[in-house]
């Protein structure tokens, strides 16, 4: 790996998957990096105030100073304070997990959620990883509304779901994913039955901006002991409705805008 700023990224990215820190020996071995330019760039980020390195074991690791960054930025969007009253009254009504995810070029990032079970079996999902777009309900719904060309490109660019590492039913290949693409982009929503993680069902449904494609996606995830298809099949109108509102919502948000722009 050469070049400073791809060398930086690259140690930023590998930090953020473990919050216990890594040893620079790993950092410059994993990311093919000498370790004494590992060692300079770890140490201007430090400086900086991005990385700290703990006494204890020497292991490197961030600070919050990226998420500081992050939650600053969503912020100022107004994204979440005008979508998080619509998310909250479809997850109290259903008691499932609802979430909100921004599209941003090649991926989606969650920006907001509301938990709807007060009790016993909840889904808390994984926070600050990028969706999964094979085997998920959020990338199939957005792979929907793109050509086809588009969505393959893209599923190839981040790899087919390994049913034996996410879900038994997560689409072996290409093609079976791209049926039920089909499927969801004629029925407006998509529908995942143990793809993603065993016992977890979801569905999604693309927001749209007014002839520019989706700008975002709202999702429903729960248990599938309760989450059943027949429930899915009774909430999807309700989902389409929110996704409705927040695309009606968002066009105030620059963070959403800029799709409308397009």
């Amino acid at each position: 790996m050469s070049g400073v700023m791809e060398r930086t990224l690259a140690l930023l990215e590998r930090l953020a998957a473990d919050v216990g820190g890594v040893p620079l020996a790993t950092l410059a071995d994993e990311l093919d990096i000498p370790r004494s330019a590992a060692h300079r760039l770890l140490t201007d980020l430090a400086a900086h105030g991005y990385v700290r390195q703990s006494r204890e074991r020497g292991l490197y690791m961030l600070t919050t100073k990226l998420v500081s960054l992050g939650l600053n930025y969503l912020k100022a969007s107004g994204v979440v304070d005008l979508t998080k009253p619509i998310l909250d009254r479809l997850a109290e009504a259903s008691g499932e997990l609802v979430r909100l995810g921004v599209v941003d070029v090649d991926h989606i990032t969650w920006v907001s959620l509301s938990q709807g079970a007060t009790s016993g079996l909840r889904y808390d999902p994984d926070h600050g990883i990028d969706v999964k777009l094979s085997c998920t309900s959020s990338g199939v719904a957005w792979l929907s509304t793109l050509p086809e060309d588009d969505a393959i490109a893209l599923v190839s660019k981040q790899g087919i779901a390994k049913p034996s590492q996410h879900g038994p039913n997560a689409p072996p290949s290409i093609n079976a994913l791209m049926k039920r693409v089909r499927l969801a982009r004629k029925q407006g929503i998509a529908f995942t039955t143990e793809t993603y993680a065993p016992g977890l069902n979801a569905m999604s449904t693309p927001i749209l901006a007014n002839g520019n494609g989706a700008v975002g996606v709202l999702a429903m995830s729960g248990p599938s002991v309760r989450l059943t298809e027949a429930k899915m099949q009774q909430w999807a109108p309700a989902l389409k409705s929110a996704a409705a509102d927040i695309a009606r919502a968002s066009a105030a948000s620059p963070l959403f805008r800029r799709a409308y722009e397009r």
